[in-house]
């Protein structure tokens, strides 16, 4: 068993991957534990889920991107991180850049998770966008975050067909299972000390047990899960 790492998570709206995130910690198949909830809106659903667990909550308003009020919530981010005793910062969909304070002070421990198979479809519509461009396959990615808004280094994807009658809210259904799978897989190998950098590529050391054969139907997932 991996050492127990300290999560920080940020969330902008009802928090779904948030809470898959905190089942798998307290169901011991994450090596971790929420510290804190930090949040830009007040009314975000994921709040009340951080509170239900008794995971203390942060809101911090952030201003336009590069803004000054933008550098002071990344200033108070950094702060309430440290308080916290963060060892791994989780974005699960929160729909602000993280500001360079927060990614220097958690160099390669600052992951994202995004609802399209990237490089393809970044920003804040990646199903809509992928299913009004017409393609086969989408899915969902796991990266390191950098100041390269959804370009970071990819730790691990989730494909999915794209169905012939498809729109933004059904793919996104489907997606969505697949990203509370994946994100609680890869916070665990980082807690495990895993993840390798091989320029922008992550490795992982040694590589999953996992086996493609265990996959659902019409779903590749890569590398392996080795949670259920």
């Amino acid at each position: 068993m991996a050492e127990q790492i300290t999560l920080g998570v940020f969330a902008s709206g009802g928090g779904t991957n948030f809470q898959s995130i905190i089942d798998n910690c307290e169901s011991g198949a994450i090596d971790a534990r929420v510290a804190v909830l930090i949040s830009n809106r007040k009314d975000a659903g994921a709040l009340d889920r951080a509170r239900h667990h008794g995971i203390a909550t942060e809101v911090v308003p952030v201003g336009k991107d590069l803004s000054e009020r933008f550098h002071a919530a990344d200033r108070q981010h950094v702060k309430l991180l440290r308080e916290h005793g963060v060892d791994l910062v989780c974005l699960a969909g929160y729909m602000r850049r993280i500001g360079t304070g927060v990614l220097e002070a958690f160099d390669r421990a600052v992951l994202n998770i995004h609802p399209a198979l990237l490089p393809s479809f970044p920003g804040a519509h990646g199903q809509r966008d992928a299913a009004e461009y017409g393609v086969r396959v989408s899915g969902a990615t796991v990266h390191f975050a950098d100041e390269e808004f959804d370009r970071g280094p990819i730790i691990i994807q989730a494909a999915v067909p794209v169905l012939p009658d498809d729109d933004e809210d059904t793919l996104a259904a489907r997606i969505l299972v697949q990203e509370h799978r994946i994100y609680p897989q890869a916070i665990q190998w980082f807690a495990e000390g895993r993840l390798k950098f091989d320029g922008r590529r992550v490795r992982l050391d040694p590589p999953s047990h996992g086996t493609f054969d265990d996959q659902e139907p019409g779903v590749i997932i890569s590398p392996p899960l080795e949670m259920g």
